[in-house]
């Protein structure tokens, strides 16, 4: 199955309303045009796939070889660069700009971000572990609890106080609800991985229903 994909930023969430009047979350992602930097296919590198590039930066920021890159397709230095793989090579060559109107209201992407981060953390607010009891000196109120059986050792994938958020995360079968090519801007429906400002990856969905 061939897939089309953009990159972009998240700019935050908002609100609309639909031709029933009901009321719809959206998250507004910045689309500025794509630049192709890269076509790689499946004789020279194994798989089909194009590269992305996303948010100009000045050459000052760069260094030799991005600026020796990005000069194949005539453009700026990118901030974002991403592939996308399973495409249809005939539709795209080196120096392509790819706008939001890749993409239409009803189509279902996947979304994929960098989640907030917490810093460190405990059991409690990290992993939702109830708390211990609070009176009669149990002295026991927020730790982990049993690390399991007696074998010297912590059980791999125990839940422990560490890291929380900060991590690459994919929501799948999000809908477009509008692709404005002359704003570029994407309205997804729902909420999104990430903090307002971040960079995202929106494919098309690798599975469940499309539309």
């Amino acid at each position: 199955m061939t897939k089309k994909g953009i990159l972009g930023k998240k700019v935050g969430m908002t609100q609309v309303f639909d031709e029933n009047g009901e009321l719809i979350p959206v998250t507004v992602v910045d689309v500025t045009p794509n630049v192709v930097l890269q076509t790689k296919s499946a004789e020279a590198d194994g798989y089909n796939a194009i590269q992305l590039g996303y948010d100009d930066k000045r050459a000052v920021l760069s260094n030799k070889p991005e600026q020796g890159h990005v000069a194949k397709a005539k453009t700026d230095p990118k901030r974002f660069i991403k592939e996308i793989r399973d495409v249809e090579l005939g539709d795209y060559k080196v120096s392509d700009e790819i706008k939001a109107d890749i993409f239409q209201a009803g189509d279902v992407v996947d979304v994929t971000g960098i989640t907030k981060g917490h810093g460190y953390q405990g059991n409690v607010h990290k992993d939702g572990q109830a708390r211990g009891p609070e009176t009669h000196g149990s002295r026991y109120h927020r730790r982990p609890g049993s690390l399991g059986v007696i074998i010297n050792r912590v059980t791999k994938g125990m839940k422990l106080p560490g890291r929380m958020g900060n991590k690459q995360v994919t929501i799948q079968n999000l809908e477009i609800v509008k692709a404005d090519a002359e704003n570029n801007v994407l309205l997804i429906k729902g909420n999104v991985p990430g903090a307002n400002k971040s960079f995202l990856t929106i494919k098309s969905a690798s599975r469940g229903s499309q539309k």
